[in-house]
């Protein structure tokens, strides 16, 4: 088991660790909210524990935009605050669970062991952009198939129109462990990509953000 805890204290975070490493679960750190952002997106998590109060991006922030992202990992919101309305903003913002500090290490085991005993959450099978409909299951972009890095490419972009898609998010994300070397090779992917848009008919270009990567717009 491998989790992911977001806490600005480093003493309070690397009891913790100590802690979680007591009970076998594998327990990565980060100390700000951007980098606690950078790794949750990984998905390499099967819980992300986060504290509200973070530098330069709130728990809450980090929460919100996982969530936009289709980012299903349940999450744990830990703050000092104890009022409702705080637990509250944590569960409306997408939530599993909220755990007010301080708190004892066995009862954040506890409420680690019970979210991975829950039920896993459907996975979203369709992702829709103007009139294209990505089938996650089909692998598929309006009935036309794809191969497995054209799905994973147009899946990213889809899931968030309008927002630059890094390439070296891509590259780790659709190549995983094989990246290395493919810098310039998912042009050929995207140009495919592009090529089978202007053959469905859509308004919705892949746009090249020289130095950064790519996103989908209304053309």
């Amino acid at each position: 088991m491998r989790v992911l805890y977001v806490e600005d204290e480093k003493f309070l975070a690397e009891a913790v660790k100590h802690n979680l490493g007591k009970e076998e679960i594998d327990c990565d750190l980060a100390f700000d909210g951007e980098d606690g952002l950078n790794k949750a997106v990984d998905e390499i998590y099967d819980v992300v524990i986060l504290d509200v109060m973070l530098p330069k991006l709130s728990g809450i922030d980090i929460l919100r935009r996982m969530r936009e992202k289709k980012i299903a990992t349940p999450v744990i919101v830990l703050s000092a605050l104890s009022e409702v309305e705080d637990k509250v903003n944590g569960l409306d913002a997408g939530a599993d669970d909220y755990l007010a500090k301080p708190f004892k290490t066995a009862e954040l085991v506890a409420r680690i062991k019970a979210l991975l005993r829950r039920p896993a959450k459907i996975k979203e099978e369709k992702v829709k952009y103007l009139n294209l409909v990505y089938d996650v299951n089909e692998k598929s972009l309006n009935g036309f198939s794809l191969t497995a890095k054209e799905a994973g490419i147009i899946h990213e972009l889809l899931k968030t129109p309008g927002k630059i898609v890094k390439k070296d998010f891509l590259l780790n994300k659709v190549w995983g462990g094989e990246a290395f070397g493919e810098d310039n090779y998912i042009e050929v992917y995207v140009s495919r990509l592009r090529k089978l848009l202007k053959k469905i008919g859509t308004r919705a270009s892949i746009n090249s953000v020289r130095g950064f990567g790519y996103k989908i717009v209304e053309a």
